[in-house]
């Protein structure tokens, strides 16, 4: 039966524990994959290293001596290590798994990077180098494809896969291992390396990051190497307006050919990188430069009342209530003596007094009372309606805040419909009348809420698809089928918007494509060609006669196809494929035996192939023979055929 090609290891468990779900790439070393930790219940990257380089000890060393260098190293720039085995024949390493794409990548997209993007990119490369070089170790394959920018900004490098320890004098012998654009002078002449290789691989990276472009280039590898060992990198600023006189210092620094005039280790280098952000000279460098400087503002004046006019305001109506005191009580000291006209015209001096106070605390009440009314009506004291800041500007939204005496504080909050970087609610809710000074917390969206995606591959596409709503995403559509040992309609892959295989998380209601299976290719073996190809073209496949072979068969009679041969891998519906038809056995010409003793013509038969026999006894072949064959010689015979000998008898 013909079979589609497909990997082994899909749909297979090591260990009993790591669930291998798909193919994520493939090295020179190993084939990596992704794979499910059924024990810790997450997604984890698994790197399998080539059956064939299995049996070499050296590969195996190698192998599993980077699973002890990276399980080593612990630090937020590198890719952690988190088990290593062997199962199904296999040998494996098991890392974290990080959506993410390479710096190679990002170059493609942008072509080179800003000087800013590179001094935070080559920040964490060195922080993560400086960590392996700290624990004795050399990555010796530094290259924008090790280098990981995760989709939630983390930057990690990745791939020991050439790592060896710094103490130990290794050499590549003849063959220089790692990419030939990032070798050293001494990889390329003495295949030797330490930490400082590393930082020339580095410099040689930082240059290509503010370039675009990598120094050296040739149409053979050993035009490259003999650059890299015979000639100076070039200044980047001739090629890139984004590189300063002090990154062009950096880089010739790193990529001097001299490992001993190169910065000792990666802490050293980054030490210097940082100090070019602080507008200092790195060191190795000769050149000087000015150092940037903070403005600083200017604090703002304050003005308070002197405590003497701050007490004064606040005795003053005491003071009123001290004026009247004593006229009341002289008034009524007078009383005692005074004639009744007297205390008469006192009374109303008395009453008129009183009146022109009641007066004053009449008017004194009126302007109180609409103090307060303004306090609480428009002024400080009244309450305010929350506006609805929804989808506007994060800074506009906060100024229409603000402007209703409102204290606004920022949190992020995940959104369908607002845009991510913009006001999406409030908290109370806009519509509510609150006291103003109340704080409010504005919403900043951050766009639709990230989702764990569920396992879709192995299931239905009915399944699949509900499971998709069940999880608050939106189907898409069937991309394509293809050709597999699954049941037809079977989700082999679930991809994401932008083509790609969807990692941990997904944006809520964001579209989920499927691929699924369109079942097994139709056995057509031991088929007339004719047969063969109708059958083919019920599961839409067309039989491309170019592509076809013709081959001997013991076992498939003439005309009728022994096998199918494909095109393509995968194999889709509408995909052309060729068929391999028989020619039938092989046949071989009966040699002459005529005038050989017997049994030397039974030896000859057998050595040509056949199946000889003869009716001449065994006690009498030494006195026999061989006059001929029956088929006769020359005629032509599939091989194993029986021949009989005619033969003579002198006695």
């Amino acid at each position: 039966m013909t079979t589609v090609p497909s990997d082994p290891l899909i749909g297979q468990t090591l260990d009993g524990r790591y669930a291998i779900r798909s193919r994520i790439a493939r090295g020179g070393m190993a084939m990596v994959y992704l794979a499910t930790d059924l024990r810790l219940e997450r997604r984890v990257a698994v790197k399998v290293m080539h059956e064939h380089l299995a049996e070499d000890a050296n590969f195996t060393r190698r192998f599993e001596q980077e699973a002890r260098s990276a399980a080593r190293l612990s630090h937020p720039n590198l890719v952690n290590v988190f088990d290593q085995g062997h199962d199904l024949g296999r040998t494996y390493l098991v890392m974290e798994y990080l959506p993410s794409i390479t710096l190679r990548e990002l170059l493609k997209q942008q072509r080179h990077l800003t000087a800013e993007q590179s001094f935070e990119i080559g920040d964490a490369v060195l922080s993560g180098l400086a960590a392996a070089h700290g624990a004795g170790i050399v990555h010796r394959d530094l290259k924008p494809e090790n280098v990981m920018l995760a989709d939630d900004g983390r930057i990690k490098l990745g791939d020991f896969g050439l790592a060896r320890a710094v103490s130990a004098n290794t050499t590549t012998g003849q063959a220089l291992l790692g990419t030939i654009a990032y070798l050293s002078p001494e990889l390329v002449t003495r295949g030797i390396a330490d930490a400082r290789s590393d930082l020339y691989a580095f410099g040689i990276m930082l240059y290509e990051m503010l370039t675009g472009v990598q120094p050296f280039v040739g149409e053979q590898p050993m035009q490259i190497a003999y650059q890299h060992a015979h000639s100076d990198v070039p200044a980047p600023s001739l090629q890139s307006a984004e590189a300063s006189p002090a990154l062009d210092a950096l880089v010739l620094w790193m990529t001097r050919r001299e490992p001993d005039e190169r910065p000792r280790d990666a802490s050293e280098a980054l030490e210097s990188l940082r100090a070019i952000t602080r507008g200092e000279a790195p060191a190795g460098s000769t050149r000087v430069l000015p150092r940037i400087s903070d403005e600083g503002t200017p604090t703002p004046s304050t003005s308070v009342l002197d405590p003497s006019e701050r007490w004064a305001v606040g005795s003053a109506p005491d003071a009123s209530e001290t004026a009247v005191a004593p006229e009341l009580n002289a008034s009524a000291a007078a009383s005692s003596t005074a004639a009744p006209i007297d205390r008469a015209a006192e009374a109303g001096r008395v009453r008129q007094r009183r009146g022109r106070l009641s007066a004053l605390l009449a008017v004194l009440l009126i302007a109180a009372a609409g103090g307060l009314g303004w306090w609480f009506g428009q002024g400080p004291g009244s309450q305010v309606t929350i506006p609805d800041v929804s989808g506007a500007e994060i800074a506009a939204a906060q100024a229409t805040l603000e402007e209703r005496d409102l204290v606004v504080t920022l949190a992020e909050c995940s959104s369908l419909e607002v845009p991510e970087g913009h006001a999406s609610s409030t908290e109370p809710a806009s519509g509510a009348r609150v006291d103003r000074g109340t704080p409010i917390q504005l919403c900043q969206s951050t766009g639709p809420q990230l989702l764990p995606v569920p396992t879709l591959v192995g299931l239905s596409l009915e399944e699949a698809e509900s499971l998709i709503e069940e999880q608050r995403f939106t189907v898409g559509q069937v991309l394509e089928q293809r050709f597999s040992d699954d049941e037809p309609g079977t989700v082999l892959a679930a991809l994401g918007s932008n083509g790609d295989a969807l990692g941990d998380t997904y944006p809520e209601r964001a579209t989920i494509d499927l691929i699924t299976s369109a079942g097994s290719v139709p056995d057509v073996a031991g088929l007339t060609a004719d047969a063969a190809t109708a059958r083919l073209a019920e599961s839409s496949l067309t039989v491309d006669p170019a592509a076809g072979s013709e081959s001997y068969s013991s076992d498939v009679e003439q005309g009728s196809v022994i096998a199918l041969l494909p095109q393509t891998d995968p194999m889709r519906p509408g995909d052309a494929v060729g068929l391999e038809i028989s020619l039938g056995p092989e046949l071989f010409p009966v040699p002459d035996v005529s005038g050989l003793d017997l049994q030397e013509a039974m030896d000859t038969l057998s050595a040509a192939g056949f199946t000889p026999t003869t009716l001449v006894p065994d006690a009498l072949r030494s006195f026999a023979k061989a006059t001929g064959t029956d088929p006769a010689s020359g005629e032509k015979v599939p091989a194993g055929t029986e021949i009989r000998i005619r033969s003579t008898i002198s006695l």
